[in-house]
């Protein structure tokens, strides 16, 4: 386990911005246990590490995308 020191903390805002989602979509993922995060009295921040991560885990796939056309 890395050192306190060494962890470096993100807020949602930031999250978002890096993952190009909404900052609703990362507190969508924090409260499900997909992105893990430390709450700081009323705000969250999330390890950099774990961001990482999540970009690196493949996209799900729901199925093929219907032809509307």
């Amino acid at each position: 386990m890395p050192d306190v020191q060494d962890v470096r903390f993100l807020t949602v805002a930031e999250v978002a911005g890096l993952m190009r989602v909404s900052k609703m979509t990362v507190y969508r993922l924090v409260h499900s246990g997909e992105l893990p995060a430390i709450r700081f009295g009323r705000s969250y921040r999330v390890p950099e590490s774990a961001v990482a991560e999540a970009l690196q885990r493949p996209i799900a796939d729901d199925g093929p995308i219907a032809d509307v056309g």
